[in-house]
Protein backbone atom coordinates (compact mmCIF):
# COMPACT_ATOMS: atom_id res chain seq x y z
CA UNK A 1 0.00 0.00 0.00
CA UNK A 2 1.11 3.60 -0.38
CA UNK A 3 0.04 6.79 1.34
CA UNK A 4 -0.84 9.68 -0.92
CA UNK A 5 -2.02 13.13 0.22
CA UNK A 6 -3.90 11.55 3.11
CA UNK A 7 -5.27 8.74 0.95
CA UNK A 8 -4.31 5.07 1.12
CA UNK A 9 -4.07 2.81 -1.93
CA UNK A 10 -4.32 -0.86 -0.90
CA UNK A 11 -2.93 -3.62 -3.10
CA UNK A 12 -5.71 -6.27 -3.20
CA UNK A 13 -3.29 -9.05 -4.14
CA UNK A 14 -1.76 -8.73 -0.66
CA UNK A 15 -4.84 -10.38 0.79
CA UNK A 16 -4.57 -13.28 -1.68
CA UNK A 17 -0.95 -13.73 -0.66
CA UNK A 18 -1.89 -13.90 3.03
CA UNK A 19 -4.61 -16.48 2.28
CA UNK A 20 -2.08 -18.56 0.35
CA UNK A 21 0.39 -18.50 3.25
CA UNK A 22 -2.34 -19.62 5.69
CA UNK A 23 -3.45 -22.45 3.41
CA UNK A 24 0.11 -23.60 2.96
CA UNK A 25 0.61 -23.62 6.72
CA UNK A 26 -2.51 -25.73 7.25
CA UNK A 27 -1.88 -28.30 4.54
CA UNK A 28 1.43 -28.18 2.72
CA UNK A 29 1.07 -29.45 -0.84
CA UNK A 30 3.27 -28.97 -3.90
CA UNK A 31 0.60 -27.04 -5.78
CA UNK A 32 0.14 -24.73 -2.81
CA UNK A 33 3.87 -24.04 -2.79
CA UNK A 34 3.68 -23.08 -6.45
CA UNK A 35 0.63 -20.97 -5.71
CA UNK A 36 2.51 -19.14 -2.99
CA UNK A 37 5.41 -18.60 -5.37
CA UNK A 38 2.96 -16.99 -7.80
CA UNK A 39 1.50 -14.83 -5.03
CA UNK A 40 5.02 -13.77 -4.00
CA UNK A 41 5.87 -12.79 -7.57
CA UNK A 42 2.67 -10.78 -8.00
CA UNK A 43 3.14 -9.14 -4.60
CA UNK A 44 6.71 -8.11 -5.40
CA UNK A 45 5.67 -6.76 -8.81
CA UNK A 46 2.78 -4.85 -7.22
CA UNK A 47 5.13 -3.36 -4.62
CA UNK A 48 7.44 -2.30 -7.48
CA UNK A 49 4.56 -0.88 -9.52
CA UNK A 50 3.07 1.07 -6.60
CA UNK A 51 6.44 2.48 -5.54
CA UNK A 52 6.43 6.10 -4.47
CA UNK A 53 9.94 7.56 -4.85
CA UNK A 54 10.82 10.79 -3.07
CA UNK A 55 11.93 13.44 -5.56
CA UNK A 56 13.31 16.92 -5.07
CA UNK A 57 11.67 19.52 -7.29
CA UNK A 58 14.34 21.34 -9.35
CA UNK A 59 15.00 24.86 -8.13
CA UNK A 60 14.29 26.40 -11.53
CA UNK A 61 11.18 27.90 -13.04
CA UNK A 62 9.24 25.92 -15.59
CA UNK A 63 6.35 23.58 -16.27
CA UNK A 64 7.18 20.23 -14.66
CA UNK A 65 6.33 16.92 -16.28
CA UNK A 66 3.20 15.67 -14.48
CA UNK A 67 4.31 12.04 -14.86
CA UNK A 68 7.02 9.60 -15.81
CA UNK A 69 6.99 8.09 -19.29
CA UNK A 70 7.90 8.67 -22.92
CA UNK A 71 6.70 11.52 -25.16
CA UNK A 72 4.76 9.84 -27.98
CA UNK A 73 2.97 12.79 -29.57
CA UNK A 74 3.07 16.58 -29.83
CA UNK A 75 0.25 17.96 -31.99
CA UNK A 76 -1.60 21.21 -32.51
CA UNK A 77 -5.26 21.09 -31.55
CA UNK A 78 -8.20 23.44 -31.06
CA UNK A 79 -9.34 23.10 -27.47
CA UNK A 80 -12.83 24.39 -26.54
CA UNK A 81 -11.56 26.06 -23.36
CA UNK A 82 -8.03 27.11 -24.31
CA UNK A 83 -8.33 27.73 -28.05
CA UNK A 84 -5.28 27.15 -30.23
CA UNK A 85 -3.19 24.69 -28.24
CA UNK A 86 -0.57 21.95 -28.15
CA UNK A 87 -1.36 18.47 -26.92
CA UNK A 88 1.67 16.71 -25.47
CA UNK A 89 1.11 13.00 -24.84
CA UNK A 90 3.09 10.85 -22.41
CA UNK A 91 2.85 7.05 -22.50
CA UNK A 92 3.38 5.23 -19.19
CA UNK A 93 4.44 1.60 -19.41
CA UNK A 94 3.90 -0.83 -16.53
CA UNK A 95 7.52 -0.13 -15.51
CA UNK A 96 6.99 3.60 -14.94
CA UNK A 97 5.99 5.24 -11.66
CA UNK A 98 2.26 5.86 -12.05
CA UNK A 99 1.79 8.84 -9.73
CA UNK A 100 0.96 12.21 -11.27
CA UNK A 101 1.89 15.66 -9.96
CA UNK A 102 0.70 19.25 -10.47
CA UNK A 103 3.18 20.76 -12.97
CA UNK A 104 2.77 24.43 -12.01
CA UNK A 105 1.39 26.31 -9.00
CA UNK A 106 -2.19 27.03 -10.03
CA UNK A 107 -5.89 26.69 -9.23
CA UNK A 108 -8.04 23.75 -10.37
CA UNK A 109 -10.95 25.59 -11.95
CA UNK A 110 -12.72 22.66 -13.59
CA UNK A 111 -12.70 18.88 -13.24
CA UNK A 112 -14.41 16.39 -15.55
CA UNK A 113 -14.68 12.63 -15.84
CA UNK A 114 -15.66 10.68 -18.96
CA UNK A 115 -16.32 6.93 -19.08
CA UNK A 116 -15.10 5.20 -22.20
CA UNK A 117 -13.15 2.37 -23.79
CA UNK A 118 -9.90 0.71 -22.69
CA UNK A 119 -7.88 0.50 -25.89
CA UNK A 120 -4.07 0.47 -25.70
CA UNK A 121 -2.85 3.81 -24.33
CA UNK A 122 -0.12 4.23 -26.99
CA UNK A 123 -2.90 4.33 -29.63
CA UNK A 124 -3.63 8.01 -30.22
CA UNK A 125 -7.38 7.28 -30.37
CA UNK A 126 -7.13 6.61 -26.63
CA UNK A 127 -7.01 10.38 -26.00
CA UNK A 128 -10.63 10.73 -27.07
CA UNK A 129 -12.13 7.24 -26.76
CA UNK A 130 -10.78 5.90 -23.48
CA UNK A 131 -12.05 6.55 -19.99
CA UNK A 132 -10.35 9.65 -18.64
CA UNK A 133 -10.27 12.34 -15.98
CA UNK A 134 -9.32 15.88 -16.96
CA UNK A 135 -8.54 18.93 -14.83
CA UNK A 136 -8.31 22.50 -16.10
CA UNK A 137 -5.86 24.72 -14.19
CA UNK A 138 -5.16 28.45 -14.21
CA UNK A 139 -1.97 30.01 -12.82
CA UNK A 140 -1.58 33.49 -11.29
CA UNK A 141 -0.76 35.01 -14.69
CA UNK A 142 -4.02 33.71 -16.16
CA UNK A 143 -2.41 30.92 -18.19
CA UNK A 144 -4.71 27.93 -18.53
CA UNK A 145 -3.67 24.33 -19.12
CA UNK A 146 -5.16 20.86 -18.77
CA UNK A 147 -3.91 17.55 -17.44
CA UNK A 148 -5.78 14.50 -18.73
CA UNK A 149 -5.35 11.10 -17.06
CA UNK A 150 -6.27 8.36 -19.54
CA UNK A 151 -6.93 4.71 -18.76
CA UNK A 152 -5.28 2.04 -20.90
CA UNK A 153 -5.92 -1.56 -21.87
CA UNK A 154 -4.88 -2.84 -18.45
CA UNK A 155 -5.42 0.34 -16.41
CA UNK A 156 -9.02 0.40 -15.21
CA UNK A 157 -8.76 2.71 -12.22
CA UNK A 158 -7.99 6.43 -12.27
CA UNK A 159 -7.51 8.28 -8.99
CA UNK A 160 -7.69 12.07 -9.09
CA UNK A 161 -7.24 14.13 -5.91
CA UNK A 162 -7.97 17.59 -7.32
CA UNK A 163 -10.87 19.71 -6.07
CA UNK A 164 -12.40 22.57 -8.04
CA UNK A 165 -11.62 26.17 -6.93
CA UNK A 166 -8.70 24.96 -4.79
CA UNK A 167 -5.14 26.16 -5.34
CA UNK A 168 -2.25 23.70 -5.50
CA UNK A 169 1.49 24.13 -5.28
CA UNK A 170 3.84 22.96 -7.99
CA UNK A 171 4.78 19.34 -7.45
CA UNK A 172 1.96 18.17 -5.14
CA UNK A 173 0.31 14.87 -6.00
CA UNK A 174 -2.43 15.12 -8.61
CA UNK A 175 -3.45 11.46 -8.81
CA UNK A 176 -2.55 7.91 -9.69
CA UNK A 177 -3.39 5.49 -12.52
CA UNK A 178 -3.15 1.76 -11.97
CA UNK A 179 -1.04 0.00 -14.63
CA UNK A 180 -0.24 1.07 -18.23
CA UNK A 181 -1.79 4.40 -19.16
CA UNK A 182 -1.38 7.81 -20.79
CA UNK A 183 -1.20 11.48 -19.77
CA UNK A 184 -2.14 14.31 -22.12
CA UNK A 185 -0.95 17.83 -21.39
CA UNK A 186 -2.89 20.59 -23.15
CA UNK A 187 -1.23 24.00 -23.18
CA UNK A 188 -1.95 27.16 -25.21
CA UNK A 189 0.04 27.77 -28.38
CA UNK A 190 1.87 30.54 -26.47
CA UNK A 191 4.00 27.92 -24.77
CA UNK A 192 7.67 27.17 -25.37
CA UNK A 193 8.02 23.36 -25.55
CA UNK A 194 11.29 22.06 -24.12
CA UNK A 195 10.98 18.39 -25.13
CA UNK A 196 10.44 16.35 -28.31
CA UNK A 197 8.77 13.10 -29.38
CA UNK A 198 10.77 10.12 -28.14
CA UNK A 199 12.13 11.85 -25.02
CA UNK A 200 11.76 10.10 -21.69
CA UNK A 201 10.52 12.37 -18.92
CA UNK A 202 10.55 12.10 -15.15
CA UNK A 203 7.54 13.32 -13.21
CA UNK A 204 8.19 16.23 -10.86
CA UNK A 205 11.68 16.73 -12.34
CA UNK A 206 11.74 17.15 -16.16
CA UNK A 207 10.92 20.66 -17.41
CA UNK A 208 8.34 20.29 -20.19
CA UNK A 209 8.51 23.96 -21.18
CA UNK A 210 7.62 27.54 -20.27
CA UNK A 211 4.79 29.96 -20.77
CA UNK A 212 5.90 33.01 -22.76
CA UNK A 213 6.11 36.17 -20.63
Amino acid sequence: MIASEGKIIIIPILFLFIIGVILNGIYSLVWLNWLNFLFCFILLFSAYFFRDPKRVIPNVDGFLSPSDGRIIQIVEIDDPDIGSAFQISIFLSIFNVHSQWVPLSSMAIKKDYKPGKFIFAFNHKASMDNEHSIVTFEDQEGNRFKIKQIAGFIARRILNYMEETRSYKRGVRLGFIRFGSRIDIIVPSAFNINIKVGDRVIGRKTIIGYFYS
